[in-house]
């Protein structure tokens, strides 16, 4: 994000409440916190040092930039690019930084091959391909992938990885179920070369929802900034207890009168049917608000769930704010999160995806990216 502030609108980031979601999943030498692509939208470096001081002693990163930021950084856990290395320079980073990249092809095995030593041997892991038919090596491949790594001592596989394609759908339980046969097989003609190899494949959904998923090593990524992959489903009740990590406010700008059949915004989408009074919150599509929220969400205004109204504008949108007249600039709107009244919930980012039929990796991620965070301790 530019240092520019283009917008009054914050992303609010409780730390706390993330280390306490890392704390429900499980002992932290069982799991491998996954902070890649800005630690969806929180911020990479003050969600490292957060989960640092909770005890996390891995991090899933997305790429080796990524990786070498947190070395850069003065963080010693064992760091894993989950796309591996797309460059020649990127095995070069792992390299250098004592990253552990994963193998995927025999394109990274020599690239791979190139930027190791005999006199010191670099760590990597082997991406194997289960079922999400992405990236990896197959059953098939293992004995040709061993062989070479056995002939190449430069090279050091610690960790085989996969990732479960469907186990947020309990509907899809028994293909989850072949895919966790199939990484154990993998897993198991590996450990014949390998013994201490450490093992990985079960996701925030596996974590919570398919134990047998579970290997040494979860990755979760959604749990721990408070999303349940299962809500609204009938596992919903594994993810109880999460907390939502980010909230996203903004400054009321104006509080305006319209009459009865007056209209609002572009395209004259809203036209009031009775007198009404609206607030102006400056968020819009250029901070997170999607254009195709425009009259299906609401905020929290004063603790209470206020509709919006009109089209969403760039920089701003419109609230009915009737019911509340105490309402005056530069009052504050929260888009997620925020301190609700008695009887209302807070809006979340699973509530936001729903209604644009999306997931609230989403909206996190856009909300983060977009909007300037600060971090509650």
């Amino acid at each position: 994000m530019s240092e520019i502030t283009f917008a009054p609108s914050r992303c609010h980031i409780d730390l706390a409440a993330l280390q306490r979601n890392f704390a429900r999943l499980g002992e932290p030498a069982t799991l491998m916190p996954v902070i890649k692509n800005d630690a969806y939208g929180h911020g990479l470096l003050p969600t490292a040092r957060a989960l640092a001081k909770a005890g996390a002693l891995r991090f899933a990163v997305g790429t080796s930039s990524e990786g070498a930021t947190l070395r850069q950084a003065g963080l010693k856990q064992d760091i894993i690019p989950l796309l591996g290395g797309m460059t020649l320079e990127d095995w070069r980073a792992s390299a250098a930084h004592s990253l552990l990249p994963l193998l995927a092809d025999s394109e990274d095995l020599k690239k791979a091959l190139a930027c190791s030593r005999h006199d010191r041997p670099l760590r990597v892991g082997i991406k194997c391909e289960t079922g999400m038919n992405r990236l990896g090596f197959g059953q098939e491949d293992i004995p040709g992938l061993a062989e070479y790594l056995r002939a190449h001592p430069g090279l050091e596989p610690v960790l085989a990885l996969s990732h479960l394609a469907c186990a947020d759908m309990p509907e899809e339980d028994a293909y989850s179920q072949s895919q966790i046969r199939a990484f154990s097989a993998i897993c198991e003609g590996l450990r014949t070369v390998w013994p201490n190899m450490k093992s990985s494949l079960a996701n925030s959904a596996g974590l919570l929802g398919l134990p047998g998923s579970r290997f040494d090593l979860s990755r979760p990524g959604i749990a721990l900034y408070g999303g349940n992959p299962f809500a609204g489903g009938p596992k919903e009740s594994a993810g109880l207890g999460l907390e939502w990590v980010m909230g996203v406010s903004a400054p009321i700008v104006a509080v305006r009168r319209l009459r009865a059949g007056q209209s609002v915004s572009y395209g004259r989408m809203f036209t009031a049917p009775s007198d009404m009074t609206l607030a102006v919150v400056a968020a819009g599509y250029a901070t997170g608000v999607a254009r195709a929220l425009s009259g299906k969400m609401e905020i929290l205004v004063h603790g209470r769930r206020v509709p919006q109204v009109g089209r969403v504008c760039m920089g701003m949108f419109m609230a009915d704010v009737s019911g509340l007249p105490q309402t005056r600039p530069p009052d504050t709107a929260w888009l997620l999160g925020g301190p609700a009244g008695v009887g209302t919930m807070p809006i979340t980012a699973q509530e936001t995806a729903d209604k644009l039929g999306t997931i609230p990796y989403e909206i996190l991620c856009r909300m983060g990216a977009m909007n300037t965070r600060t971090y509650m301790p």
